[in-house]
């Protein structure tokens, strides 16, 4: 998946006493009011002075001279800025748009029932979690809009018109995007239903096309490959077994299936599957059933089953990297 902006760069010598650096960004919208000029690299963005950038609009075009000396310092300047840039953009959307950010949070929470919450909570995790680090592809750009007729989203139509209901209002005085509606609206049912309050940064960008299929971890998957999945995600093995514990809300069989609570690992460590006939035969999927087979999955599944408010505080600094991945933001 491509980028909200693409990055060109190229350099020319014109006379030896006029060489400059020429670097043509290609821009979706250009704002007429801004002194600064916006530099996309993938997901992350800096911002560059206007003192040192003489640009000139042709189209949809934008062509950038850098003054000489400032842009050689720039030039090198750069590879030390570009990995605190995409932090530094989440941090910001966040502190800028509190406000909105609780207008979001109180829609969202008048319509997400308890009854509701493991569908929504679902539709987070499957826009989220097509992310992979190779390619920098995926991931939370509200994308699953354009994928609901896929096998692995079935069911998902309904969740997403709970949403739609809330986007439609917010939309009303301040445009929200379906990847920050998606990301908050699953954080607002986490909480509905007793689990931690998540607070979610406002400011992503939707992607116009769909991510690519497969990119889901699979049902089937055993304990081995659902690491290797996740780490191609950038997730831990706690942060595989955190997440996982999502699984206790809805229809999976782990305890009360409006509640977020520690049952879901408590269940695991009991293995009801494995019990001869009866109900629970039925009790979770191949995948959950894995974590208790590996022992490093193990452990933390006890850690969790014993520690309710453990798993809250590591579950939501999961679900926070969760719905960060991939996102493109908007600029600062």
């Amino acid at each position: 998946m491509s980028s909200s902006s693409t990055f060109m760069s190229s350099c020319s010598t014109l006379a030896p006493l006029s060489l400059h650096f020429k670097f043509k960004f290609k821009f979706t919208s250009i704002s007429q009011h801004s002194s600064l000029s916006t530099v996309q690299f993938g997901a992350k963005s800096i911002r560059i002075s206007s003192s040192i950038v003489n640009c000139q609009i042709s189209g949809k075009n934008r062509v950038c001279d850098i003054n000489r000396r400032k842009g050689l310092l720039f030039t090198a300047s750069l590879p030390f800025l570009l990995p605190i840039v995409e932090e530094f953009g989440a941090k910001a959307a966040e502190s800028g748009g509190s406000n909105e950010y609780l207008v979001v949070k109180e829609e969202a929470a008048k319509v997400v029932s308890k009854g509701k919450a493991a569908g929504v909570l679902r539709l987070a995790f499957h826009d989220a979690g097509t992310f992979e680090i190779d390619g920098n592809s995926g991931g939370m750009n509200g994308s699953i809009v354009f994928e609901l007729e896929r096998p692995e989203n079935a069911g998902l139509k309904k969740s997403l018109k709970i949403l739609e209901k809330v986007k439609s209002q917010v939309d009303a005085n301040q445009p929200v995007s379906w990847a920050d509606m998606i990301a908050v609206g699953g954080a607002v049912a986490v909480s509905v239903c007793g689990g931690p309050s998540i607070p979610v940064s406002l400011g992503r960008l939707d992607s116009m096309k769909p991510d690519p299929e497969g990119k889901l971890p699979e049902e089937s998957l055993d304990a081995n490959g659902l690491k290797r999945c996740f780490q191609r995600k950038g997730f831990s093995t706690q942060d595989l077994v955190a997440l996982s514990g999502a699984h206790t809300l809805g229809s999976k069989g782990f305890g009360n299936p409006t509640v977020f609570d520690n049952s879901y690992f408590k269940i695991l460590l009991d293995k009801p599957w494995q019990s001869p006939g009866g109900m629970s035969s039925m009790i979770g999927l191949p995948s959950d059933h894995a974590l208790v087979e590996d022992d490093e999955c193990l452990r933390w599944v006890r850690k969790y089953a014993d520690n309710q408010n453990l798993f809250f505080e590591d579950f939501k600094k999961a679900y926070v990297k969760l719905v960060n991945s991939g996102a493109r933001w908007k600029s600062l």
